[in-house]
């Protein structure tokens, strides 16, 4: 089964941000080969931190050596190869899948420049930093595309529309 343990600032407006996380990580795991872990009974855990656009810059430098904030960050603590294998083997029964950060100043940004909800796109990025937790990644462009149609349907099934598409106007 899956677990959200969310910490939001102050900076980030009130909501269910919780729920919001769960149902976003829940939708990406869902569709990838991963999606057991919905059903196992070993307890996978997702960290999302919901922060400042300072604390994510400190992390963003001391981790990737990009001195500047960006909207999203993750930290896988298992390598893709071994989730098959991790919850079975698990002293406890639980495994911590990774940290997801977010920016709020970058989100929000971000979020008007695209006429959408910060609670919107707070959701995608969870999707894809989830996927980034599960393995997945974009750096090449065929990987690039199928993460993206995996963020597409997750989020088409919570009633979002795809990001990537371009408006011609």
């Amino acid at each position: 089964m899956i677990d959200v343990a969310l910490s939001a600032e102050d900076v980030w407006p009130a909501q269910d941000w919780e729920t919001l996380a769960l149902r976003a990580a829940t939708a990406a795991i869902e569709r990838t080969p991963n999606g057991d872990i919905l059903t196992t009974p070993a307890l996978y855990e997702v960290s999302v931190r919901l922060t400042d656009d300072a604390e994510v810059q400190q992390l963003n430098a001391q981790y990737r050596h990009k001195d500047k904030p960006t909207n999203v960050l993750s930290f896988p603590m298992i390598q893709a190869d071994l989730l098959e294998s991790v919850g079975q083997n698990s002293d406890d029964g639980e495994v911590l899948l990774g940290d997801i950060v977010l920016a709020h100043g970058v989100c929000a940004a971000e979020a008007a420049e695209r006429g959408i909800t910060l609670a919107d796109h707070a959701t995608h990025l969870i999707v894809h930093g989830t996927l980034h937790l599960l393995g997945y990644d974009h750096m090449v462009e065929d990987e690039a595309e199928a993460m993206e149609a995996i963020e597409i349907d997750a989020l088409k099934s919570l009633g979002l529309a795809d990001p990537y598409f371009i408006r011609e106007d």
